[in-house]
């Protein structure tokens, strides 16, 4: 097997100059470069990572939570996360907690255990204090999307109550004036962000929400439908709803068709994210687009800032707009 002075006396460099270059601790001229880059090749070196992982003490990987990496949203932040990542040298392991809090508190013992260098985190369910408990003292954390109260680590968010002051002030300009809310689980920030938003757009109209029109749960179709069903059984059902997440928003549409109506003309709906799917559906949706892999791009940059004692804003907030399809209407006419 090659070494490193292997390569060092083929490309005519000192074996400090490889080591260097292979860690980005050096900008060579091309040329020299180009002769250690072909030397690697020609001898089919491979850097000894134990023993680089001994002496520096990083392991030069990171982990990822998030709750469903099957879900697109996680899916796309992931694969955003594990691009910017390996730009930089980092793997990433990813763990899928589905939800479950033992999964999470897996994950932070690989970072307490050292098999990871940093932690970025995504959680779906509002924390009971377990994970305040175990983040505290870990400083190579950062929370993207949810939050974890009482933990002094950096976060990473939309304007999630722009988000829902955005949707309720369209639906509002339509002429809706009886507007229910379907989302995720009460208590969980980003539900309680989007509420205040969207109560906010109400209050400056007059208006109110009625918690008769009001369903928490899960950022989930199955979820969606469930409610919507609920809902539009009424007799003195809302005009429109809006959806916090665009998985909600397909489960309302199901049940709209189960019940023989269809959006916008009985129902409008606004839903929260702009997944691949929302401008497939019938009809398309009118959501909330929030910049999902721009989130995780900015999640391992802060990291990775945070890694080499830098430091870190500890609130970003990310943009987002209302993207307008065919999913509401003016409300139906007695």
């Amino acid at each position: 097997m090659a070494t490193i002075h292997d390569v060092a006396e083929d490309a005519g460099v000192s074996p400090t100059t490889v080591s260097r270059y292979l860690n980005n601790r050096i900008e060579l001229p091309a040329a020299t470069a180009a002769r250690i880059d072909a030397s690697i090749a020609k001898l089919d070196y491979r850097p000894n990572l134990l023993a680089k992982r001994l002496s520096t003490g990083k392991t030069e990987a990171i982990g990822l939570v998030a709750p469903e990496i099957g879900n697109p949203f996680f899916a796309e932040l992931a694969a955003a996360v594990e691009d910017e990542a390996e730009s930089h040298g980092y793997a990433v392991f990813m763990s899928s907690t589905h939800g479950r809090r033992e999964r999470e508190i897996a994950a932070l013992n690989r970072l307490a255990d050292r098999h990871v260098d940093g932690l970025i985190m995504m959680t779906n369910a509002p924390d009971d204090g377990t994970l305040a408990r175990l983040l505290a003292g870990h400083e190579n954390v950062v929370l993207i999307d949810e939050d974890i109260p009482g933990v002094d680590v950096p976060r990473i968010h939309v304007d999630n109550a722009l988000g829902g002051y955005l949707a309720g002030k369209h639906l509002i300009e339509m002429g809706h004036t009886r507007i229910g809310l379907i989302g995720g689980p009460d208590g969980l920030f980003s539900v309680n962000e989007r509420r205040a938003g969207f109560e906010k757009a109400l209050a400056e109209a007059g208006l109110s929400l009625a918690p008769v029109d009001v369903l928490l749960g899960d950022y989930t179709r199955e979820f969606g439908h469930a409610a919507a069903l609920k809902l539009c059984r009424r007799p003195d059902r809302p005009t429109a709803i809006f959806a916090q997440s665009d998985y909600n928003a397909i489960g309302i549409l199901a049940a709209l068709r189960e019940l023989g109506l269809t959006a916008p003309k009985d129902l409008s709906i606004v839903g929260f994210d702009d997944m691949p799917f929302a401008e497939l559906t019938s009809p398309a949706l009118t959501t909330i687009r929030q910049p999902i892999a721009a989130m995780g791009r900015l999640g391992f940059q802060t990291l990775l800032a945070l890694l080499n004692k830098r430091e870190v804003a500890q609130m970003t907030r990310l943009p987002v707009e209302l993207v307008i399809r065919d999913s509401v209407a003016p409300p139906p006419k007695d």
